[in-house]
């Protein structure tokens, strides 16, 4: 298995191009309830064959006008918000039962296995079955209305793994954290993706451990266009926030030694944003010495 390295705080000189900025994404306008309603009945009926018909007229209102209320509230059409969660409970399911993988298809709504198959395969960069790999929920990053999980920077540090990018490049994204007003110190992860509702391992990440507002820098992006998400994990037994995330308003281009900054302003994640799970381990490749880990509940169920 090969984790992508934990970039730490650098202050490298980097080429004398001009450095693109990008600002974290405003607060949204009031969520429409058709929406939240829409959301809710994903979430528990994600099982079944839903359609967008379905969906907007249990809101009555007719599917092209539900889809546009949808999309502009939450920034993904319907299916592709109901994708999520059936990709994110097939996920826990994988890591957390024993189930076939025939048996979870038909728990998150799919009739064909091989379809299943192939749309994970596709979206998540390995299939269902090299999925179930222990090493995939050690590094296991995970983000849903009822259920947030981070792994410890110091335990991805301290694995001893072969901490090398199977994509390394030239450009460097600094990331500007701005924590929530009176938040305990967190671990911080910032990562960079390439789809917008993040399904594989980020091409890049950096992250700092135990820290309050500050700056993760990201160095070895490759060239192209990608969404930069950032988490954050808070002390645990402290009042206020324990997790918080930060999203910008636009994916960010990068060029060739490229230097893009991005301020992230943390908050508590939404109910209105699509579900993930991410883990930062590659495809399974056999490791010489390595044993296999007991599966642990890494998530559990999206209700």
């Amino acid at each position: 298995m090969v984790l992508r390295a934990v970039a730490s705080l650098t202050n490298e000189t980097m080429s004398d191009e001009p450095e693109c900025r990008v600002a974290s994404s405003a607060s949204p306008y009031p969520v429409p309830p058709p929406v939240l309603q829409a959301i809710s009945s994903m979430q528990a009926r994600y099982f079944e064959p839903i359609t967008l018909t379905d969906l907007a007229s249990e809101v009555f209102v007719s599917p092209f006008h539900f889809s546009r209320v949808f999309a502009r509230a939450t920034g993904v059409t319907p299916g592709r918000f109901l994708t999520a969660v059936r990709l994110f409970e097939a996920k826990r399911l994988l890591l957390t039962t024993s189930l076939t993988v025939s048996d979870i298809v038909c728990s998150v709504g799919y009739s064909s296995v091989g379809t299943f198959t192939s749309r994970f395969t596709q979206a998540v960069g390995m299939t269902p079955t090299q999925y179930r790999d222990p090493e995939v929920g050690e590094v296991l990053v995970a983000v849903a209305p009822h259920f947030q999980r981070l792994p410890s920077l110091h335990t991805l540090r301290d694995t001893g793994y072969n901490c090398s990018s199977l994509r390394m490049g030239t450009g460097v994204i600094t990331a500007r954290i701005e924590m929530p007003r009176g938040s305990a110190p967190a671990d911080v992860l910032v990562g960079v993706f390439a789809d917008d509702i993040p399904q594989s391992s980020p091409v890049a990440f950096g992250g700092m451990a135990g820290a309050g507002s500050g700056e993760v820098t990201i160095p070895g992006v490759p060239e192209g266009e990608w969404t930069v998400l950032a988490v954050a994990a808070h002390a645990p037994g402290t009042p206020g926030t324990t997790f918080s995330v930060g999203t910008l308003a636009s994916r960010v281009t990068v060029g060739c030694h490229g230097r893009v900054r991005a301020t992230f302003t943390m908050r508590e994640p939404r109910p209105i944003e699509p579900p993930f799970a991410v883990t930062l381990a590659e495809k399974p490749a056999p490791l010489p010495g390595r044993v296999g880990l007991p599966r642990r509940p890494y998530l559990r169920a999206v209700a």
